[in-house]
């Protein structure tokens, strides 16, 4: 059989055992704390991927909206300049040509003082 061990012997392993209780201990506290490290890490993943896709729909939706609003635009703007050209022409249809008004100014003119002369 072994010797009995000595008081020094004894106070050395329990202080060792304790030590390794401590230390196991603390292993199990840090690996908690990195699960949740994870834990939050994975979500963060997550919610970053959401907000991704939610922005990509977003932006897809405001260029489609922008698009048509441009199309909208551009159909406005042609029905405008279409309006715009048919009042230039009914006007230039309207207008009497000049060589015509200065004929008929000359014509009764010469008739009034012809009529003058005469009198």
């Amino acid at each position: 059989m072994s010797p009995p061990p000595e008081p020094e012997t004894q106070a050395v392993a329990v202080e060792l055992e304790r030590l390794r209780g401590t230390v196991t201990t603390g292993f199990a506290e840090v690996k908690g704390s990195l699960a949740v490290l994870v834990e939050r890490s994975t979500r963060t993943e997550q919610d970053l991927a959401r907000l991704r896709a939610e922005t990509q729909r977003s932006l897809e939706a405001l260029e489609a909206d922008t698009e048509q609003g441009l199309v909208n635009h551009r159909a406005e703007t042609q029905r405008s300049l279409d309006l715009l050209k048919a009042d230039v022409e009914a006007l230039k249809a309207r207008r009497w040509p000049l060589g015509v008004v200065g004929a008929v100014a000359g014509v009764v003119g010469a008739a009034t003082g012809a009529i003058a002369l005469f009198r």
